[in-house]
C-alpha cells in the first residue's frame, strides 16, 4: 500500500504577490506599514489573506497585522469603486463648512463613508487633512485635490468623470 503524502496547500497568485511585496520591504524598520501600503497600491485594497501571509513573513501574530489594518482608516478591505472621493474632516475644513458638504455629498451619492455607489463608480472616504487648509473645504478625487468646494462644484467634477473629461 502506498503511503499517503499530504500535498502542500496551493498558494494563490494573490498570496504570492503579497509575499513578493513583503520580501522587497521586510528588512526596513517598521516594515508592516510600508508593506500594507504596497499591498493596497498593488491591489487597490488589502485582500483578506494579507494578515495570514504577513504574519508569517514578519513573524507577527495575525491579530497584530489585523489590528494595524483595522486601525488605519486608509486601508480598505474591499475593492474601491472606479474613483475614490475623499472629504477632508480636519478642523480647518470643518470650520469652513465641510460637515454640510459631507452631508450633501453623501445624499447626492446615496452612500456613507467606506461605501461605493451602486454603479461602482465612486467610493467615499473620510480624510483628516489634505494639507490645503487655506482653501477649505477640500476634497480629493482620485489623486487631485480640489479646494473651496461646494456641492455644485463637486457635482460638476463627478459629471466630468462620467463624461470622461476629468
Amino acid at each position: 500500500m502506498a503511503a499517503h503524502i499530504p500535498l502542500a496547500p496551493v498558494e494563490s497568485s494573490t498570496e504570492a504577490r503579497i509575499r513578493t511585496l513583503a520580501s522587497d520591504l521586510k528588512q526596513q524598520p517598521g516594515a508592516l506599514l510600508p508593506i500594507l501600503h504596497a499591498v493596497q497600491d498593488a491591489f487597490g485594497y488589502v485582500p483578506e489573506c494579507t494578515a495570514a501571509v504577513l504574519a508569517t513573513e514578519l513573524a507577527l501574530s495575525r491579530a497584530e497585522v489585523h489590528g494595524v489594518i483595522s486601525f488605519y482608516h486608509h486601508f480598505r478591505t474591499r475593492p474601491a469603486g472606479a474613483h475614490v472621493l475623499h472629504i477632508c474632516r480636519a478642523e480647518a475644513c470643518q470650520s469652513m463648512g465641510s460637515a454640510a458638504l459631507e452631508r450633501d455629498i453623501k445624499q447626492l451619492l446615496n452612500i456613507d463613508y467606506h461605501q461605493t455607489t451602486a454603479d461602482g463608480s465612486v467610493t467615499l472616504e473620510p480624510v483628516y487633512c489634505l494639507g490645503n487648509c487655506a482653501c477649505s473645504p477640500n476634497i480629493r478625487l482620485d489623486d487631485a485635490i480640489h479646494g473651496r468646494m461646494t456641492l455644485a462644484r463637486t457635482e460638476r467634477l463627478l459629471q466630468q468623470l462620467k463624461e470622461g473629461q476629468a
